[in-house]
């Protein structure tokens, strides 16, 4: 009884061993989970996302400027009494031994609209990168959906491969059985192995190019590298529109990168007003009030005083003169860069919308090709087997299935990522 327990351990340790690993680490997804997997581990969407959070603290910083500062003070002095300041500065305190303690109020009255146009550069700049956001998320998402078709593409070209293989072993096998039986010649036999060699290269680079594919999805997903997936089929998009302009519009209205750079030109603008209201003058009222409970006869055991502060430029060099003309300068480089990139938008949606229609096209052209070249296979099996043609026809009919096979399951694939690049091209990917 031992004995038989220890031999059927055995069996079931034996067939864990002979799993692959790959096999136990296969991930089921979809592409609507693939992107929600990728959204939330992708390093570069994370780190956008922060710095757009982080941007959006900067308008606080500068509307602090609006409320009053509130400073407390406590301050010891042992001094050589009745004594004044006699140098490093214009007024001349006298000095007595004193504790004292206080506080100083100072608030902006206005200082022209400086204040009102960095909040409002804040504001416009936090807008821009939440923009810079949304298009690493479109980033992400093409790059996720390519990998995604990508993958499924190899699938089917190794599935390809595979069946290949068998199919060329079998004709291999009957070949060189008849050329040992003196029905066919050597040359026939030598033909059929060298197909089949063929057939398995062509496995062994399937085979890597799936490695490869998966790792790059792994890549996208946050996956561990050595992870393989088990992807659901996705429909087949719609055909595109018979001309680029309504795509073209739409880019120009949705993309992320275009609405980003118009903010941040906005922005440039509001920053050169900010400038401007350098020349204006600047009104504060700062106010003061403390107790003294230890000190000299002569300093009073209380203080306090209120005040108005103008701040008018007068002559600075030429400084903010030359901090508004730099800042115009840029806001004027800034619509230069919008013109620039809305001419690169349009030149983008149109090259992927004719790479998209070719792609479309494609599907019904190898989709007959793949037919044709079934039937030539079919015909050229048959006229080989009743002896009709030489090994050549039918070598190269099998060449030619394949090579169809392979073009048709390309132009599905690659149709779907084409169209996914139209999507994103025109800002429909988020």
């Amino acid at each position: 009884m031992i004995k038989h327990l220890i031999i059927a351990v055995g069996a079931v340790l034996l067939v864990l061993a002979s799993t692959p690993l790959h096999a136990q680490e296969k991930l089921h997804l979809t592409l609507a989970e693939a992107e929600k997997l990728a959204v939330k581990n992708n390093p570069h969407l994370a780190t956008a996302t922060l710095v757009a959070a982080a941007s959006s603290q900067v308008p606080a910083e500068y509307r602090s400027a609006y409320f009053p500062t509130l400073l407390a003070s406590a301050t010891g002095v042992d001094a050589e009494n009745g004594t004044r300041l006699a140098a490093g500065g214009l007024t001349n305190p006298i000095l007595y031994d004193h504790v004292a303690g206080g506080i100083t109020v100072n608030q902006m009255v206005t200082d022209f609209g400086r204040t009102g146009n960095l909040v409002d550069m804040a504001k416009l700049r936090a807008d821009a990168q939440n923009q810079t956001a949304e298009q690493t998320r479109a980033d992400v998402l093409l790059t996720t959906g390519q990998a995604y078709f990508g993958v499924l593409r190899a699938q089917a070209v190794l599935q390809i491969a595979r069946q290949t293989v068998e199919t060329r072993q079998l004709v291999a096998d009957q070949v060189t059985a008849l050329a040992n039986n003196k029905l066919k010649s050597a040359l026939d036999a030598s033909f059929a192995n060298v197909n089949l060699d063929d057939a398995k290269l062509l496995l062994v680079q399937s085979e890597n190019s799936l490695k490869a594919v998966q790792s790059q999805l792994a890549a996208v997903l946050g996956l561990p590298g050595g992870t393989s997936f088990d992807l659901a089929e996705e429909p087949m998009p719609e055909p595109l529109p018979d001309q680029p302009d309504d795509l073209v519009q739409q880019a120009l209205q949705n993309r992320p990168d275009l609405k980003g750079l118009h903010l941040e030109q906005s922005a440039a603008e509001k920053f050169a007003g900010a400038e401007h209201a350098l020349h204006y003058p600047k009104i504060e009222i700062t106010g003061a009030t403390g107790l003294v409970p230890a000190g000299n006869s002569e300093v009073a055991d209380h203080y306090g005083a209120i005040g108005v502060n103008i701040n008018i430029p007068i002559f600075n060099g030429g400084l903010f003169k030359a901090r508004e003309t730099e800042a115009r300068l840029k806001s004027q480089a800034a619509m230069k860069r919008v013109n620039d990139l809305e001419f690169q938008a349009g030149r983008d949606v149109r090259v992927a919308y004719l790479n998209g229609k070719t792609a479309y096209d494609r599907l019904a052209l190898t989709e007959q090709m793949f037919n044709q070249a079934q039937s030539s296979f079919d015909l050229a099996q048959s006229r080989y087997t009743l002896g009709l043609s030489s090994i050549v026809e039918l070598s190269q009919a099998q060449l030619n299935l394949t090579s169809a096979q392979i073009a048709a399951v390309s132009a599905k694939y690659e149709w779907q990522a084409y169209h996914l690049n139209v999507d994103f091209q025109i800002g429909a990917l988020q």
